[in-house]
């Protein structure tokens, strides 16, 4: 009897072991497999499928070889057995993992395939919540983000309880400029779920608020509890690029290295890299690192900084290649669905025709495109076009609402320069400046020679507190102005843009850091800009 038991015994840790191993038996709960290994023995590592779709499940970052083992695996499994819904789904979530780690946007139109084929199959959000959710992944994916937002809200609705849809919801509305339903949904994120990926989506929401204490904390956890080295090179380079922008070089440099020796193949840290070394005087190495990114990763994002770093070297032949780079795959994007508009009038704005950058940027506002970084761009262009004083409004939007960037500031102070309101504009060139002194190879040494132009602040009392030399005060009056005597874009049915409310979290964020820290008191005001009805930003 005992040796029958025995058998027994073997043969079904026999099974569990082959089920394991073909994925048979496992079950995807909120994007983790989850097993039962045999008793008193640990578990087998898991492979690469598994560890991908973990991931992907999630909206972990994921290793490009595991990726690549998964969409294999779904492939070859949906050739035999094309009604499986879920696989479907998986398939399709991985084809936009690796779009994104081989910025190969081909792989978006067959993710949506994928995905759609697999709501052919089992219809609706509450039955097909994962399909739904990978559609509103590859929205944001996109750059789509209102339709990611209706995905996501729809997935929502059907299972408030499903954690996974907050990342995807919470990238929705940054990209739409909607930073207190941005808050809101990490609220609800953190009361559901913990780990990496809470932690990671935590510290890029305190970025945008300006928290910036905060927001390295989570990403200092987020690096203490990563599990794999994608995930801790992530957590890196989120270190890496909050010293960045708080002026802090080579502390920067110091976590893109770790991220680099973790990841050799981190092309987000390889570019932060040469960003550090351009501002280091190191242009070689930083020619260097750009080119090696690009060779990874061919983002259009690194051939515009790459060929801006050129023209600050005087190599404009060099320059104008990198641009032609950039046009041709921001060409190829938009084949493959991509909306890189306010790339193209970043570029367009310094490099080619502010008018079109203007008329790029207004067609996405009245899409409901109204981030910090389209307002911004917005008033840089308008600025570049000709029209300081519409631009204003639009500047003031973007530095008002809590990230704390070089660049806005320094825009702000030029907008404010050309309409001779010197104090603002000192004060903000300064801001620049201070927030980080390297900020640009093109532009930090135009916010220098713009101070210089400026002079020192005139004695008799704190005239940078108003934009008119004293008579008039700096902040805007709470009164919106009337919709015919307001700058903003051409719409036909413009109307005032609502005051952006303040935001903190549900709890404290940090329990070091006192919930009643300056940075996180004082309230964010938003000055009025026309636009167009809420109803229509939403169609």
């Amino acid at each position: 009897m005992n040796a029958k038991n025995t058998m027994n015994t073997q043969h079904m840790r026999h099974i569990k072991r082959a089920a394991l191993a073909t994925g048979v038996g496992a079950v995807l709960v909120a994007g983790v497999l989850v097993f039962v290994p045999d008793r008193g023995e640990e578990p087998p590592a898991p492979g690469p499928e598994a560890r991908a779709r973990a991931a992907v499940g999630a909206g972990a970052p994921a290793a490009l070889k595991d990726v690549a083992a998964l969409i294999r695996d779904r492939e070859a499994w949906l050739r035999k057995n094309p009604r499986d819904a879920e696989s479907w789904a998986v398939l399709g979530a991985a084809y936009v993992e690796r779009g994104g780690l081989r910025a190969d946007t081909a792989y978006y139109p067959k993710a949506e395939r994928a995905l759609r084929r697999s709501l052919d199959v089992t219809p609706g959000e509450r039955r097909n919540p994962a399909a739904t959710a990978g559609l509103a992944t590859l929205a944001n994916a996109r750059h789509d983000y209102a339709s990611a937002r209706k995905w996501g809200e729809a997935v929502r609705k059907a299972d408030p309880a499903r954690w996974a849809t907050y990342p995807v919801l919470i990238e929705a509305y940054n990209g739409l400029g909607d930073y207190v339903a941005a808050g809101k949904a990490l609220d609800r994120l953190r009361a559901l779920h913990s780990g990496t990926r809470v932690l990671s989506v935590s510290s890029l929401v305190y970025r945008d608020r300006g928290w910036r204490e905060d927001a390295a904390a989570k990403a200092d956890e987020a690096l203490m509890k990563a599990g794999t080295p994608v995930e801790r090179a992530a957590a890196l380079h989120a270190l890496g690029a909050l010293a960045w922008e708080r002026g802090e070089p080579k502390e920067a440099l110091r976590h893109y290295d770790g991220a680099l020796r973790t990841a050799p193949d981190h092309h987000q840290s390889r570019a932060g890299r040469a960003r550090v070394m351009a501002a280091l005087g190191r242009t070689d190495e930083a020619s260097q690192d750009y080119q090696s990114a690009l060779a990874e990763r061919p983002l259009p994002e690194y051939a515009l900084e790459l060929g801006e770093l050129y023209e600050s070297m005087g190599l404009d032949g060099d320059a104008r290649s990198q641009y032609e780079l950039l046009r041709d795959r921001t060409t190829r994007a938009a084949a493959d669905g991509v909306n890189e508009e306010l790339l193209l009038a970043r570029f367009e704005t310094d490099h080619g025709s502010p008018k079109a950058a203007v008329d790029r940027l207004e067609s996405q506002w009245r899409r409901g495109h109204r981030s910090m970084r389209v307002s911004d761009a917005l008033a840089w262009a308008l600025y570049r076009a000709g029209n300081a004083k519409k631009a204003l409004p639009y500047a003031k939007r973007a530095t008002d609402q809590g990230m704390r960037s070089a660049l806005f500031s320094y825009h702000r102070g030029e907008i404010e320069r050309a309409l001779g309101m010197a104090g603002p504009a000192r004060r903000h060139l300064e801001e620049a400046l201070r927030t980080n002194p390297r900020f640009s190879p093109l532009l930090a040494p135009k916010a220098r020679k713009a101070l210089e132009t400026l002079g020192p602040l005139p004695g008799g009392g704190p005239k940078d507190m108003y934009g008119d030399g004293g008579s008039t005060p700096l902040t805007p009056s709470p009164t919106a102005p009337s919709r015919s005597a307001a700058p903003g874009p051409r719409t036909p049915s413009a109307s005032p843009a609502p005051s952006v409310a303040p935001w903190t979290p549900a709890t404290p964020s940090v329990p070091s850091v006192p919930s009643a820290s300056p940075a996180r008191s004082e309230p964010v005001s938003t000055p009025t800009v026309p636009v167009s009805a809420p109803s229509a930003a939403r169609n």
